[in-house]
């Protein structure tokens, strides 16, 4: 079996022969992935099914037409973006033209988590691989029927020296942290993103740090409320809201508080059922560790919708909890599952400070049709990204690029912003002799 550190050595000869840096060679390689993807799509929502217990139309949607479409945007622009750029040249310099030509950084690590963890090794890899770099991948232990699709779709595809898959425990990934890479991509907790830039450090090797965080959600008292109960449902319920840009917590005015409380259970009941622990296709806590923790935050409040939950399936209903407030243990950490503590407010400024005096959010949702508030919340809070009258959509553009801030990370992907993140841009000036 290979070891960490001769897979790093395999990929960093197979980068120095600079066949990676021929354009046309990424194109083709870029294409292959999308053949393999199709080639493979039926073990894929398999694997997510018997993993999470996602249903097909949401493995779909959410994992794999989210990467084909990433594919397919970065082919229709790759030759444009990998040429070199012509940008204006100092005035002292009358003589003298200026380029900025992307370059790869050479051997790359994708730690994927297991949320999303098809979409979430293949999104980065994407851009990886557009840039020119090689790649190793770490697919998240605790949903190894995706991880072990990943392996077997990858060493069907590419040689390893290019593309490479590492299976393993904590310990796998202790071992290739150790190795010298010359990017390191992470998505996962705040904890171990902490744990990844101080291996990186070491090396240092730069890094990208996707991580999550308490995103808000907010219900302004002139939002249209059927509206935010529809988006609302889906963002924070889809993967059972085990997904680091849901809602996190529900801030409403309180002369809405009541109806839109009710037009909320209208949209669960009839996207989940009115017993979601009994819905086959609704997707399970990924394992007893996490549903035990989010178990304890159903004793936090009282139940406005739902509560019901079942260990031995390791299944939570979408539950609404009230009766919490700032100090509510609900409110400390990211949930990271179907329970949504709401708190009801009636002046928006001691809302807006109590989230600026909390770690930066990855996202944040505002439901209101007043600009003058959209332009305050915006202008006082500081998060990753986010949606006005909308959950989640915002990732989804490969136009805007996605990433965090703060305690919820940093740097950026999707789109070119993926190409962007993984090409040093080396300067270049030319000067007549």
């Amino acid at each position: 079996m290979t070891t960490a550190h001769e897979l790093v050595q395999q990929q960093r000869q197979f980068f120095n022969t600079g066949n990676t840096k021929d354009v046309t060679f990424r194109i083709q390689a870029l294409n292959r992935l999308k053949k393999a993807i199709e080639k493979f799509h039926q073990p894929i929502l398999d694997a997510l099914k018997s993993d999470l217990n996602k249903s097909e139309p949401e493995a779909f949607g959410s994992e794999i037409r989210i990467v084909l479409g990433e594919i397919d945007f970065t082919l229709e622009h790759l030759e444009q973006w990998a040429a070199p750029r012509e940008v204006p040249t100092a005035s002292t310099l009358p003589d003298s033209t200026s380029f900025i030509h992307p370059e790869p950084y050479g051997v790359a690590l994708i730690i994927a988590p297991w949320n999303y963890p098809f979409q979430l090794a293949f999104g980065p890899l994407i851009g990886a691989m557009a840039a020119g770099n090689s790649a190793v991948i770490k697919p998240s232990e605790l949903t190894p029927a995706v991880s072990k699709v990943t392996a077997e779709l990858i060493a069907d595809t590419f040689p390893s020296e290019y593309i490479a898959v590492m299976e393993g425990e904590v310990e796998t990934s202790t071992a290739l942290l150790k190795e010298k890479f010359d990017y390191i991509f992470f998505t996962g907790s705040t904890g171990v993103g902490k744990v990844v830039m101080r291996a990186a450090a070491e090396h240092l090797t730069p890094v990208t740090l996707e991580l999550g965080g308490k995103s808000p959600s907010i219900v302004h008292k002139d939002a249209n409320l059927q509206v935010a109960a529809q988006r609302l449902a889906r963002g924070k319920f889809l993967n059972a809201g085990q997904t680091c840009v849901a809602p996190d917590y529900l801030l409403v005015h309180e002369d809405v508080r009541q109806e839109f409380i009710s037009l909320l259970q209208a949209e669960i009941n009839d996207k989940y059922t009115e017993n979601a622990t009994q819905n086959p296709n609704f997707p399970h806590i990924v394992n007893q560790r996490n549903f035990d923790r989010l178990a304890k935050f159903l004793e936090d409040g009282e139940f406005l919708i739902g509560g019901r939950s079942i260990r031995e399936q390791l299944v939570i209903e979408p539950t609404l909890l009230g009766n919490v407030d700032w100090t509510s243990p609900v409110m400390q950490e990211e949930i990271f599952g179907p329970i949504l503590p709401v708190i009801e407010y009636n002046d928006l400024n001691p809302i807006l400070d109590e989230i600026v005096q909390r770690p930066k959010p990855l996202a944040l949702y505002l439901f209101t049709n007043d600009e003058e508030v959209q332009d305050q919340v915006f202008n006082t809070v500081s998060f990753g990204g986010g949606c006005v009258n909308e959950t989640l959509s915002h990732m989804t553009s490969h136009y805007l690029p996605f990433g965090g801030v703060g305690d919820s990370g940093m740097g950026s992907y999707h789109g070119q912003q993926s190409f962007e993140l993984f090409s040093h841009h080396k300067s270049i000036l030319k000067r007549n002799s």
